[in-house]
């Protein structure tokens, strides 16, 4: 049996070929016409030598391009890599180098980091020019064909944290994107008639699985909004008559505190799904109150597909809470040994099931190490109450998340090192009102050397992308060391100018 993903979109197309799949502003896609351009990407990848397995990269923003290829790739027997469209070519090199991509479609904004960082991976660029992308698509021959693919075979890989300082690629397969993808649409319980927000980035987790997938497993619309910005959701919102919202806690607290928000038409939202940070409970509550819908939220990461638990429609809520795992998932708190952990007190995540990645890319170690004893080790920290509600309570990666984007500090901190006045550095997370964290840098110069902050600011903007960059910065004479000479993060301090910003 097929357990091709691209299949979620061609049933839906057999279903309701005339319903409209995607929107941006006044376009409008059909499922016939998604399902067409796919065929057509699918055609071209074929004729190009495309086999199956090998690697394609998209680094498109959320426009409906980014579905035509995507399934296209999925339908050849391609696997997608996607990308952030604010990658710098180094950067775009790595995760190109290091999947093997053959292609990358990139939006044409973005050509130069795109054809940088392909050039030094040896990559072909297709850049996706409105207007022209379709003249030249119209010139390609559909190729309709599904290919076969196993259930536990690699559809997408997606770049994640690691602590050696460069992305770890998540190999995820078809069956754990398709299952997720179904678990999502009973959670929020989504129907054909629904209208979708489609703001978070497709080349996240949380956006591709929960907006443009399971959009397509119901048949439901996808309306899309390429960058965020407070005053165009909501004014979509009202257009479109959205009836589900899924965004990250800094989208919710820019909407909540919008001007005007009470003067917009949003009667139509029935349900809104939170993820990617831990959302504040005055934000939740206030929210719900103001726009009058449930606001749920839940947990993952993009090594499980990524949703692994949800507060669900009807069960009780509990706020702060990250819910209970979902249909199909275990989930449970372990010590340092892997111990089981009893109810309230505080251990390590773990879980298994069907979202959980099939290993990392090409790294058996790490994989081995992250799955010990069958159960994937998340890192986070947290403790389950007496009704099975799990709780974050910190973080045991350093990760960043500066506006629901993952920042990796050992990545920043790499090239914090290549810069010749720098002696060590750390890159931390302070609190962040709007964004939740900002990205902080501890900096010890080398002797004989002076440096600003500006100076250091601007030297790593233009190497990394820029949510990435450090905007506070403050220089010490040492960093804080354990015995073996390891920086100790947690005993640094931060200088009150630095938490005021």
């Amino acid at each position: 049996m097929n357990a091709n993903l691209a299949q979620i979109l061609t049933r839906s197309v057999e279903r309701r070929p005339d319903a409209i799949a995607v929107k941006l502003d006044d376009f409008e896609a059909s499922y016939a016409l998604l399902d067409n351009a796919s065929a057509r990407i699918a055609g071209m990848l074929r004729r190009s030598g495309l086999e199956p397995g090998d690697r394609v990269g998209i680094m498109l923003p959320n426009v409906p391009y980014f579905p035509v290829v995507y399934f296209g790739v999925l339908r050849a027997g391609g696997i997608v890599v996607p990308m952030n469209v604010l990658l710098k070519g180094r950067e775009v090199a790595f995760y190109l180098s290091d999947s093997e991509a053959q292609h990358l479609f990139a939006w044409h904004d973005f050509s130069g980091p795109a054809e940088e960082g392909a050039s030094h991976a040896g990559s072909d660029v297709h850049l996706v020019k409105p207007g022209e992308f379709e003249q030249w698509l119209a010139g390609e021959e559909p190729d309709e064909r599904v290919e076969e693919r196993e259930g536990n075979d690699t559809a997408v890989i997606l770049y994640t944290s690691g602590t050696t300082g460069t992305p770890k690629g998540a190999e995820l397969t078809h069956d754990n994107l398709r299952k997720n993808a179904e678990v999502s649409t009973r959670l929020a319980e989504l129907r054909e008639d629904d209208v979708l927000f489609g703001g978070l980035p497709f080349f996240h987790a949380f956006g591709q699985t929960c907006s443009m997938n399971a959009a397509a497993t119901v048949g439901a619309t996808l309306t899309l909004l390429p960058r965020f910005d407070v005053g165009k959701a909501l004014e979509i919102i009202e257009r479109d008559r959205v009836t589900g919202f899924l965004g990250v806690p800094t989208m919710y607290n820019a909407m909540l505190h919008h001007e005007g928000n009470d003067d917009v038409d949003t009667s139509t939202l029935r349900l809104c799904m939170s993820g990617g940070a831990a959302m504040p409970v005055e934000v939740l509550r206030g929210f719900e109150e103001s726009f009058g819908c449930d606001l749920l939220e839940g947990y993952g990461l993009s090594e499980t597909s990524p949703v692994a638990s949800f507060n669900q429609l009807h069960r009780p809520r509990k706020p702060g809470s990250i819910g209970t795992p979902i249909e199909g998932v275990e989930m449970k708190v372990v010590d340092e040994d892997d111990n089981d952990l009893p109810q309230g007190e505080v251990g390590e995540i773990v879980m298994r099931g069907h979202n959980v990645m099939k290993g990392y890319w090409r790294k058996p170690d790490e994989t081995a190490e992250v799955m010990r004893g069958g159960w994937f080790h998340t890192g986070d920290m947290a403790y389950v109450d007496d009704d099975g509600y799990f709780f974050i309570v910190d973080r045991k990666k350093d990760m960043i998340i500066r506006g629901g984007y993952n920042v990796y500090p050992r990545e920043i901190e790499e090239v914090l090192y290549e810069h010749p006045g720098v002696a060590e550095a750390a890159v931390i997370g302070v609190p962040h009102d709007e964004l939740g964290e900002e990205v902080a840098a501890v900096v010890v110069v080398k002797k004989g050397e002076t440096l600003d902050p500006d100076e250091v600011r601007g030297y790593v903007k233009k190497q990394v992308a820029a949510y990435k960059y450090p905007r506070r910065i403050w220089f010490v004479e040492e960093l804080p060391k354990g015995p073996t000479g390891k920086i100790l993060k947690r005993e640094i301090e931060v200088p009150e100018e630095a938490k005021a910003g």
